[in-house]
């Protein structure tokens, strides 16, 4: 199955096992992340509506990836789907201070530390334009709660850089 069928499908197990999916951006490829550990990524961002906690929606999300392969041995590595709870409206998961302290962590120490507990929004949420395009399709008004910045203005923030890699499929 390929990448967008793979999604295409995992978004059925999101209806079934969390809820009802409101809006649904379009498939995006962008470079895998970190760079060099595979082939082109497909991207998209779903805005789900659901009764569920955050907690179990992270447990259903992980749950709905393990089911099309996904093995969780290493952080950033290959991956047959990743789910991410990237936020749930304006909250603030376990608190503001957590969270800046997560936001704030140095580029070199992303890929070996990983939080315990569930940080929301994803703490870096803000420096992702594979996240940030397709989230903008959905929910371009959507205000970070630490930055007060929208995702349009997020984007805004980012390098062309950043930007170029990531295409519609």
């Amino acid at each position: 199955m390929s990448s967008d069928q793979i999604i295409i499908q995992a978004m059925s197990d999101v209806v079934a096992d969390i809820g009802t999916v409101v809006a649904f951006s379009r498939l995006f490829a962008s470079p895998a992340f970190p760079a060099g550990i595979g082939p082109d990524f497909i991207n998209a961002c779903a805005i789900v509506r659901t009764g569920l906690d955050a907690g179990a929606v992270l447990v259903a999300l992980h749950r709905i990836e393990a089911r099309y392969g996904r093995q969780r041995d290493r952080r950033w590595g290959a991956r047959t789907l990743d789910l991410d709870l990237v936020a749930i409206e304006g909250e603030m998961h376990p608190d503001a201070q957590t969270l800046g302290r997560w936001m704030d962590l140095a580029p070199d120490r992303q890929s070996s530390e990983a939080p315990a507990q569930l940080i929301l929004p994803h703490p870096r949420l803000q420096d992702r334009a594979f996240v940030l395009i397709p989230l903008s399709e959905i929910a371009p008004d959507w205000r970070h709660p630490i930055t007060g910045r929208t995702v349009s203005e997020m984007i805004a923030g980012l390098s062309s850089a950043d930007k170029a890699g990531i295409l519609p499929v």
